[in-house]
């Protein structure tokens, strides 16, 4: 396959990357901690909803989507349409505590809830998360295509560049800058993604083509399901339904069980995500704006991992000689991560096929510059702004733009190791599922039941760290034992409900959280008669309640027709 992109080609790419960074400097906002670090708490509804879009759909979650669709896996769809699920949760219940307690980071909000060992430990993990998981990723991504277009250039030289390219405008111009690039990029990201989808269907003959295809290829024994259950966001077992090998990437029961965990902590307690909500003008913009991310969502499998089908059916004939970290790569099946590169390369025409690279890097930049800044805003107020409580607001943005740059050496000299896992998307929601689980049992109880107290917190986050560190310790030993090969969504349900226990037995045996701890934090049913009251007086199309029922239903008739 030809890689080479034309003058015109790389004419587009130029113009964007110079054009975003300009841009994302010329809305730098940094005159107060509060505008560099929570754009002011300025952002409109629709600002924030296509701020959340881009933050979540980067370029490792694209490359991700379509990985897994080129193995006839779309279970992997369940994650994006249950984000709307998380997110009328997350309105309800969870954003109006946020906005109100003025709050700047999540682990804040658990020492408010808690004590400052829970913030401490919270903000320190998520810290890592960030960089382990969202920035890592983004700029392994980045070595992959941009190592299709300059093949003789060192994958370290690649991840400078592209880290550079994000960091110019995050560090210069904080919150502001990145939620307004990640505008411009989401509608390029989705513009791509559209005109991507519409040339893969041209050249399997359209829906019914790719439709045909498939029932005549199960009919030839090449493949072991027809059109219908490829196409299926739901998947039966092939072996043992617990184990990680037996089951799709989302198993049926994992709906219920692992999938709202990780989802519930990625759009309801991850800074990376929240911050974006925190920084809205009001609570109903904030609420707005996290269903808006959420009906964005919903079209994702026709432009993102539908695609990944289409190239099954293009390229699964074809050898290529894609070089990975773990080697090389003769087929698509056996490196899944370089599916989407390969549909850009194998069916775009000179310009379009620049602007939609320069999509893909924009949302690579996008999810970069976003954990930059949230973690970077963890690092300032959670732990330099605790430590020395004196600083000045200037001194707090200096700081903050500091920690950017460490945060872009430590992420820059991880996102090697990455290509060595194997797969992408199993790479991050592993992790994922070590980070998640005590944090949402934390949340829960903190927020549900008022007997929850801070050491029933903190020893049941500890326990989760040892857990992790067993689970992990025992899968790179290769233990062949039920404990270590679960499947991963399993593995994180079971760890939730560990740690759930842990931090009820230990809030039971101790004395009872002190009243200034429970003031204004724990949810009651009265809460929602006072919500009805400030919702009595606005037309219905702007009742976030009625807004999610339409949402809700929308989402039942595009998931039933996938079912």
């Amino acid at each position: 396959m030809n890689t080479t992109l034309t003058i015109t080609d790389f004419l587009v790419i130029i113009v964007y990357f110079v054009g975003i960074i300009v841009y994302g400097i010329s809305q730098s906002k940094r005159a107060t901690s509060e505008e560099y670090f929570l754009g002011g708490r300025s952002l409109t509804w629709p600002v924030v909803g296509i701020s959340l879009f881009a933050a979540n759909i980067s370029s490792s979650t694209l490359i991700g989507l379509a990985g897994s669709a080129y193995l006839l896996d779309m279970t992997v769809y369940n994650y994006e349409w249950y984000a709307v699920l998380v997110l009328v949760f997350f309105a309800i219940f969870f954003l109006p505590f946020y906005l109100k307690s003025g709050v700047y980071t999540m682990p804040e909000f658990m020492e408010k809830r808690y004590d400052a060992r829970s913030r401490y430990y919270f903000s320190f993990i998520t810290v890592v998360g960030n960089v382990l998981i969202d920035t890592a990723a983004s700029l392994y991504v980045g070595t992959i295509v941009l190592g299709l277009i300059f093949p003789t250039l060192p994958p370290w030289v690649v991840i400078i560049i592209l880290a550079a390219s994000a960091a110019a405008y995050t560090i210069p111009g904080g919150l502001n800058s990145v939620v307004k690039t990640e505008v411009i990029q989401a509608i390029v990201l989705i513009f791509g993604s559209i005109v991507l989808t519409y040339y893969g269907l041209q050249k399997v003959g359209g829906w019914g083509g790719m439709v045909e295809q498939l029932d005549n290829l199960k009919a030839a024994g090449v493949i072991d399901k027809d059109a219908k259950e490829a196409l299926s966001i739901v998947r039966d077992n092939s072996g043992e339904w617990w184990r990680q090998y037996d089951s799709p990437i989302v198993p049926w029961w994992g709906l219920i069980t692992g999938v709202p965990l990780l989802g519930f902590y990625f759009w309801a307690n991850n800074q990376f995500m929240v911050q974006r909500v925190l920084s809205s003008k009001s609570l109903n913009h904030g609420r707005w704006g996290a269903l808006f991310a959420g009906f964005l969502k919903l079209p994702v499998i026709l432009i993102m991992v539908i695609p990944g089908t289409i190239a099954f059916l293009i390229f699964k004939d074809q050898e290529f000689a894609y070089q990975t970290a773990a080697g090389p790569c003769a087929d698509l099946a056996n490196c899944t991560d370089f599916t989407y590169p390969s549909l850009l390369f194998g069916l775009l025409p000179t310009g379009l096929l620049g602007l939609v690279v320069a999509g893909l890097l924009a949302a690579m930049m996008s999810s970069i510059s976003a954990t930059f800044n949230s973690a970077s805003t963890l690092i300032t107020m959670d732990f330099v702004n605790k430590f020395r409580p004196n600083m000045t607001s200037q001194q707090l943005v200096r700081s903050g733009q500091i920690a950017t740059l460490v945060l872009v050496i430590l992420a820059s000299l991880w996102a090697p190791q990455i290509g060595k896992y194997g797969d992408l998307f199993k790479y991050l929601q592993d992790v994922l599922g070590y980070i998640a689980p005590p944090i949402v049992s934390a949340f829960l109880l903190g927020l549900f039941w008022k007997r929850g107290n801070s050491q029933g917190s903190f020893y049941s986050l500890m326990f989760g760290v040892i857990m992790a560190i067993i689970w992990v310790t025992g899968i790179i030993g290769e233990v062949d034992h039920w404990f270590f090969q679960m499947h991963f969504l399993l593995r994180t349900t079971v760890l939730f409900f560990l740690c759930l226990i842990v931090h009820i037995v230990v809030s039971l045996a101790t004395a009872p959280p002190a009243a200034n701890k429970l003031k204004g934090m724990i949810w009651s049913p009265a809460l929602i008669a006072e919500e009805t009251e400030e919702l009595k007086d606005l037309p219905w199309y702007q009742n976030y309640r009625y807004l999610a029922v339409i949402l809700l239903i929308i989402t039942l008739f595009v998931v039933g027709y996938f079912w």
